[in-house]
């Protein structure tokens, strides 16, 4: 369908989506511009979907219209998700969008084949590989979100083997239709054995490594987005699948340096098996517990607080009652701010999404690097569901799995409460030493309710 003067219209929609998806990666950066950042990426994809549609290839938009349709009857649901869920939501998003390059890299190379430049062919490749084993691994992680798949690794003798041997088996198949790209038959292959290797990379991934693994498959999908871009001659789509790869690849390995660990280690390490450690004996070493309310009476008589959020606050959905202790406690006087480890969570920034949802100030929420500095001089610091990134023996126990990760020193406040419903170790499958120092105080139950009593027990005026 041609409309006159539609390549202009459309070359400056891309140009303005293209500068819109840099500014929201730009703002999205600093937690007080991110809200714009979002909205800029959102109009940046509304223009860049009008200039699509604009385009004089399209013969028909019925089945355009039937595709966004099926699409929004999808999207809207998987959008209205309680934030607990966002992280396995937005590895389904991951999924869907490297299902989507995948189809679309296949349908090119059966209607090219078998002429088919070397170039185009390298490049189709490396698309249809690339989708492949981000679709199944994205699924294989969002089921370890959801826990309908064990978090735990799944491991066997020789898996890496097995798992780069088929990698290897899928590039020489690519290699083989780059020199002779008439071999059709030899396509099914680099589509099918990167759907098995998906799966095979992500189930001996433990839970705790999910926030890196998810942005590694962003990364992959904007790889896989920014090679059918060349196929299908789109400058918005290689600049916009370079920009995803790009950031996902650099928080990928931010985070694998947030837990002093390389990318080899997270993709074959099989970290996460329940080890027994020097320190690891929960039922020989004591601990102290402690009600609500001898909970409210020490933050009371305190000056500063730092409170450490972890997945268990997710999981409880406690964000909320958490605002509502910073509250109360600020009306006091106490100075509280917030600890954010980078690996918080179930996927990158899944504390600050949480904590921004319960309007908690931004500038009250501190990097480790920055609140490390302060837990000498904290009187309490409170442990809402972190374990692994609070756990002193990635700090003196060499062999540990978690030795040399960066870890929140809330071991060295004057004292340290933990909220945790038992006793159980956190993902990485190793106890915490954390629980058992004479001046740590065990808070056992649900975190949501046990923050509630908690407020409720300060919720008269201060002596």
């Amino acid at each position: 369908m041609n409309i006159p003067g539609a390549e202009n219209v459309i070359e400056f929609t891309y140009l303005i989506a293209t500068a819109l998806f840099i500014l929201s990666l730009k703002w999205m950066s600093s937690p007080v511009t991110a809200r714009r950042g979002v909205r800029a990426g959102e109009m940046g994809m509304i223009l860049a979907i009008a200039g699509t549609l604009l385009s004089h290839d399209i013969v028909d938009y019925k089945w355009v219209a039937i595709a966004l349709v099926l699409g929004s009857i999808i999207g809207v649901p998987l959008g209205l998700v309680q934030m607990t869920a966002v992280p396995q939501r937005t590895a389904l998003s991951h999924a869907f969008g490297a299902l989507c390059v995948t189809l679309v890299g296949t349908a090119e190379f059966y209607l090219r084949a078998p002429a088919v430049p070397r170039f185009m062919m390298a490049v189709l490749s490396l698309e249809v590989i690339l989708g492949a084993l981000t679709f199944t691994g994205s699924l294989m992680a969002a089921g370890k979100l959801q826990e309908v798949l064990p978090q735990r690794p799944i491991t066997y003798k020789g898996q890496n083997i097995v798992n780069l041997s088929l990698l290897a088996v899928a590039v020489a198949v690519a290699v083989a239709l780059v020199l002779h790209p008439e071999k059709m038959n030899l396509f099914p292959a680099i589509l099918a054995i990167p759907l098995v290797f998906g799966v095979l990379m992500i189930v001996p991934i433990g839970g705790a490594d999910m926030p890196t693994v998810i942005s590694l498959l962003n990364s992959y999908a904007g790889l896989s987005a920014a090679a059918m871009g060349f196929v299908l001659d789109s400058k918005l789509l290689i600049i916009a699948g370079a920009l995803d790869g790009a950031s996902g690849f650099i928080l990928s390995v931010n985070m694998s340096k947030a837990m002093n660990r390389s990318f080899s280690n997270v993709l074959f390490g099989a970290f996460g098996q329940e080890q027994i450690t020097a320190a690891g004996h929960a039922e020989a070493l004591p601990v102290h517990s402690a009600t609500a309310e001898e909970a409210a009476a020490i933050l009371a008589a305190a000056n500063k607080v730092v409170i450490v959020p972890g997945y268990g606050m997710a999981v409880a959905q406690a964000q909320h009652k958490v605002r509502e202790l910073y509250d109360a406690l600020t009306k006091r006087g106490i100075d509280v701010k917030f600890g954010i480890h980078p690996v918080a969570g179930r996927m990158p920034g899944h504390m600050n999404v949480l904590l921004a949802e319960a309007d908690i100030p931004y500038d009250k929420l501190l990097d480790m690097d920055v609140i490390n500095g302060e837990f000498p001089q904290t009187d309490v610091a409170l442990v809402i569901g972190a374990n692994d990134v609070t756990n002193p023996a990635a700090r003196n126990e060499t062999g540990s799995p978690i030795y040399g990760m960066p870890i929140l020193d809330v071991d060295k406040a004057r004292t340290a409460m933990v909220i945790k419903r038992s006793m159980s170790p956190g993902f990485a499958g190793i106890d915490n030493p954390l629980y058992y120092l004479d001046r740590t105080l065990m808070l056992f139950g649900d975190a949501r309710a046990f923050v509630g009593d908690i407020v409720r027990e300060l919720g008269g005026p201060r002596q």
